[in-house]
């Protein structure tokens, strides 16, 4: 068992047991102050988004009282990104996939924490979208150096990265048209554990399959994340269209 892997099941492990914590508290019946109307659906559930919520107000308190802003959770979370491209590139995906996670962590706490100050504005919710693109290329590319011989799964990632920019483009032109569209099964956060926890695994299983080089969980969740964000994006497309149709 790689290193990498115990971590990440020492704190999984950690994360289960204080859900049902997180529960007996009744932490999930009060009002979270901090949450946004502006995520759409999660694939794992409401509980485990507040419950995520929950177990990092401790940070966002941390960070309260020494004064990070919001814009060095921002900041951080591509550093994060870029990060964990670098490591795919240099063929360290178990560092790739924790890249992308603490990157994901640090969206989170971005927003989080500028609604706790009161500063969330348009001002930074351009910056948080804008800066989460360079931080989701930036992994995209070191995946695709990573998989640059290999003409199927150099394709898959270029889809997926180009699947995922179009979920979030077509959002913002909506947006700009006054419509709201949240909607998909691919969004960002679904995006960030797939390939943040393909990254993680990809080696120890390659390794029970015997197979001898990376990607043998990696590549299989480029295809999915192609075909889901392709998918989203094209939906959110026609249901944008639709709504401005019959408002006009």
């Amino acid at each position: 068992m790689t290193t990498g892997l115990q971590v990440f099941l020492a704190v999984l492990g950690v994360a289960i047991l204080s859900m049902p914590v997180y529960a007996l508290t009744g932490a999930r019946r009060k009002p979270d102050p901090l949450a946004s109307d502006a995520h759409g659906t999660f694939v794992l559930g409401s509980f485990v988004r507040s419950w995520f919520y929950w177990a990092v107000d401790p940070i966002v308190r941390v960070s309260l009282a020494v004064g990070l802003g919001p814009t060095f959770f921002n900041l951080l979370g591509v550093a994060f990104g870029i990060g964990g491209g670098v490591a795919f590139a240099t063929g360290n995906v178990t560092l790739g996939g924790w890249g992308v996670l603490l990157g994901g962590a640090a969206d989170v706490l971005d927003g989080r924490v500028a609604r706790a100050l009161g500063v969330a504005d348009r001002r930074g919710a351009f910056l948080d979208s804008t800066l989460d693109r360079f931080a989701e290329v930036g992994a995209f590319v070191g995946l695709a150096v990573l998989f640059r011989t290999s003409a199927l799964s150099l394709v898959l990632v270029v889809t997926a990265m180009g699947g995922s920019l179009l979920v979030s483009y077509a959002r913002a032109r909506g947006e700009s048209q006054g419509v709201v569209c949240n909607l998909g099964i691919m969004q960002r956060a679904e995006r960030l554990l797939l390939v943040g926890f393909g990254g993680l695994l990809d080696p120890t299983v390659s390794s029970v399959w015997g197979a001898g080089d990376m990607g043998t969980l990696l590549v299989p969740v480029l295809g999915i994340m192609a075909v889901g964000t392709v998918g989203t994006a094209v939906f959110r497309t026609v249901w944008i269209a639709r709504k401005l149709r019959s408002s006009n």
